[in-house]
């Protein structure tokens, strides 16, 4: 991919996006944007309001009747543009991501490949939405199939991946000839909407197709719920909120669909065969990539009681070796929890794991908001810690005594996103998946795994719908059957 010449500056953040210019909020309530390691300021914004809502999606209305007419090639050619722009600004990309989401190094840079291959991937779609011709029994009777944008999207994004879980839907939406207007993360409104849009604009995407509205959920989150212009909202957060959203979809002016992706308790299944250094490994990266804070991280390890003690000893001692403190440093693997809200919730889970009887083999101080690696073993499905999602460098470790109760284990739970189980055996490992209530399982591999081609998306009450490849086109067009009668028909009366 080139690197662009004419990048020679890097964006400044002082003010939001909305309805095609840059200007500030029209709340009287500041946004201070903070570095979650060491505190520091990094930006300065006024929130928007609900007026503020209300012309970005009239705005956003507008624009999207002009875009939706646009060549597909051309729609093509701004997205992979877009792409260009994100690798120019690769370095610019990592440290705002490093900064505001409090990022490893590690972390930034594999969040910026997987956005880049999203908008590569988005860059096809304008091509694929296909129209059909269907068969029917009424003769003389042709039925046409038209696939048509969807019009406005409503896209609500969380502070943990926010430059990837707003690009998954933010690109393919704008591809296939759709507007959108962004909610981020009051923690991350820049990683998390405002530096796609400045992105975006240098590429050519025509003013108004995207707003970004930055400020508290508690001031716009329901005027953005209920607003009559957008017919879908995509949502990444947790299950309560999820509910909340799809009740405003569905009882607003408008009834909505929804694109929901909830919480993920997801299960890391090794079985009596499994090769333990390989499971090791991936149960090491699957639990600690930005800190636990995603949602298909390994939330519980749930091991086979003959192998149960070696894993445990290997475990610990590999844990023990990853490096905490400054995200800046490139060889730190574990860096801030987001907040001071989310960190102060974190330590009650190890304060309830010790209290509820775990046994903990691996802990350590806080500093700051860097909570190092806590393991917990003698862990049972009573205790908080083996029952909730975690969301942080807290691992609970299961014993079973065979599949079935490995299998009980793992589906015992609210959610279903995704999974993992380790053997040698794959037509096992197959088998085992097949019983698995989850919408991913990953056989001899981590469950955090996000490819821009696959559907990504869970079962239960981790969400409805599917992100990614093909499932996008489904989720963010809508058909139009139109039948042309070519020869009269004889009707009953």
């Amino acid at each position: 991919m080139s690197v662009l010449s004419s990048i020679d500056a890097p964006y400044d953040f002082d003010q939001l996006y909305l309805a095609g210019r840059w200007r500030h909020g029209g709340s009287a309530s500041p946004l201070t944007v903070r570095d979650p390691y060491s505190g520091q300021v990094l930006a300065q914004l006024v929130a928007a309001d609900a007026d503020d809502v209300d012309e970005a999606f009239r705005e956003a209305d507008r624009a999207q009747r002009s875009w939706e007419k646009v060549l597909p090639g051309e729609r093509a050619r701004i997205i992979r543009r877009a792409a260009e722009i994100l690798e120019a600004r690769r370095e610019e990309t990592v440290s705002w991501l490093v900064r505001e989401a409090g990022s490893t190094r590690l972390k930034a840079a594999m969040e910026v490949d997987a956005v880049l291959a999203m908008l590569l991937d988005a860059a096809t779609l304008p091509h694929r939405a296909e129209g059909r011709i269907i068969p029917g029994d009424i003769e003389g009777k042709e039925n046409r199939l038209y696939r048509k944008p969807i019009g406005v999207v409503g896209l609500i994004t969380p502070w943990n991946f926010p430059l990837h879980l707003a690009a998954r839907t933010l690109a393919p939406a704008l591809a296939l000839g759709n507007a959108v207007v962004v909610k981020p993360a009051e923690e991350t409104p820049i990683t998390g909407g405002l530096l796609l849009a400045k992105i975006f604009e240098e590429a050519g995407l025509p003013p108004g197709v995207i707003s970004v509205l930055a400020g508290p959920s508690r001031v716009i989150g329901d005027p953005f719920l209920l607003h009559p212009v957008p017919s879908v909202v995509s949502f990444t957060g947790s299950t309560p909120v999820g509910r909340h959203v799809a009740h405003c979809a569905a009882t607003g002016p408008r009834i909505k669909s929804v694109m929901l992706e909830l919480g993920g308790n997801n299960p890391f299944v090794i079985l009596d065969d499994a090769d333990i250094e390989l499971a090791v490994r991936a149960a090491v990266a699957g639990k600690f990539i930005h800190q636990g804070q995603l949602c298909i991280t390994t939330n519980r390890i749930i091991v086979h009681s003959s192998i149960h003690d070696e894993f445990v000893e290997r475990y610990v001692d590999r844990v023990s070796t990853l490096k905490t403190g400054d995200p800046n440093d490139p060889d730190t693997v574990i860096g801030p929890i987001v907040s001071q809200r989310h960190f102060a919730g974190l330590m009650k889970t190890v304060e309830a794991a010790r209290a509820e009887g775990a046994h903990q083999a691996l802990g350590g101080e806080a500093t700051g908001q860097v909570l190092p690696p806590h393991i917990f073993t003698s862990v049972t499905q009573e205790m908080a810690v083996g029952r909730d999602e975690i969301f942080g460098p807290i691992v609970p470790i299961i014993s079973v005594n065979d599949d079935e109760e490995a299998l009980r284990v793992a589906n015992d739970t609210e959610y279903g996103l995704s999974s993992a189980v380790f053997t040698t055996d794959a037509e096992r490992g197959l088998a085992f998946a097949h019983r698995i209530e989850a919408g991913m399982t990953h056989i001899n591999d981590m469950p955090v795994v996000d490819l821009a081609n696959m559907p990504f998306g869970g079962e239960k009450n981790s969400g409805l719908g599917r992100f990614g490849g093909d499932a996008l086109i489904d989720e963010l067009t809508r058909q139009h059957w139109i039948s042309v009668q070519h020869q009269p028909r004889r009707y009953p009366f």
